[in-house]
């Protein structure tokens, strides 16, 4: 590794692109060189992106796969990608896409081909789902619904804290995209899961994650089966969807320094 390795963490939904700041830090000091950019239309800040929901409302997968796409291409190197729930999603088919150097998919949002649709999934994205109207708009969570979707293994407290902190609306499109993406040949929620040349890719998830079930990552694993490229998985089995977030993100955080460092990068 040199000190000029960028780093690209991705967020996912409802979560605002400053929830990494530990993270960036944290990899800086190992001599990463770290962004953290949010979503197309996203604002700077938790309480503007608050203020004004429609900022993100109606962008799709490929939309932000092309605005990660496009901040790649000015970095001068490929870069290695740590993504969170959709943000997992988006940094595997920017691997697919040979755009990076390896990937760090954490809970990551069901791809193509992935067929397991747990309750508890549907439970959590039940705000967006309930209308479909919502596929073009921008929804907020509860602190009620944040509690279950991302904070049901930290205390209720902690998931409070955590939702006044860093819980901002999110697009609908996306979930609904990622919905239809068995029935649609042409999905945008399709990666290249076959390519033998993509970097090494590493799948993290949370045994109690009701978001994004270990269930939906062990499939997603499966998809994987006709590359020889690397491709592993790690399971914090007492962790949920907050495991980027809550008080024990440097677990996880270390867990991907110390995979990065295994595989030379």
């Amino acid at each position: 590794m040199t000190s000029s390795t960028p780093v690209l963490f991705i967020h996912g939904l409802w979560l605002h692109a400053t929830s990494w700041a530990p993270w960036s830090e944290l990899f800086t000091a190992a001599g990463y060189e770290t962004a953290a950019p949010g979503w197309p239309g996203e604002p700077g800040t938790v309480e503007l992106a608050r203020a004004d929901p429609d900022a993100v409302a109606g962008h799709g997968i490929d939309d932000v796969v092309d605005h990660y796409a496009k901040i790649i291409d000015g970095l001068g190197a490929k870069p290695i990608l740590v993504g969170h729930s959709f943000g997992g999603m988006i940094a595997q088919k920017l691997l697919g896409q040979d755009r990076a150097a390896a990937a760090v998919a954490i809970d990551a949002a069901q791809i193509k081909g992935v067929l397991p649709l747990p309750l508890s999934s549907l439970r959590a994205t039940f705000p967006v789902f309930k209308n479909p109207a919502n596929r073009n708009r921008a929804v907020s969570l509860t602190a009620e619904q944040f509690r279950y979707a991302f904070g049901n293994a930290v205390s209720e407290q902690e998931s409070d804290e955590l939702f006044e902190r860093w819980a901002i609306p999110a697009p609908g499109k996306p979930l609904f995209e990622a919905a239809a993406a068995n029935f649609d040949p042409h999905s945008p929620a399709k990666v290249d899961t076959a390519n033998e040349l993509r970097g090494p890719l590493l799948l993290i998830m949370g045994g109690r994650d009701h978001t994004v079930p270990e269930a939906v990552t062990k499939a997603t694993l499966k998809q994987y089966r006709h590359s020889d490229a690397v491709t592993e998985i790690h399971e914090f089995a007492d962790r949920a969807h907050s495991l980027t977030i809550d008080h024990g993100w440097r677990e996880v955080a270390d867990v991907t320094l110390a995979w990065l460092a295994r595989h030379g990068l």
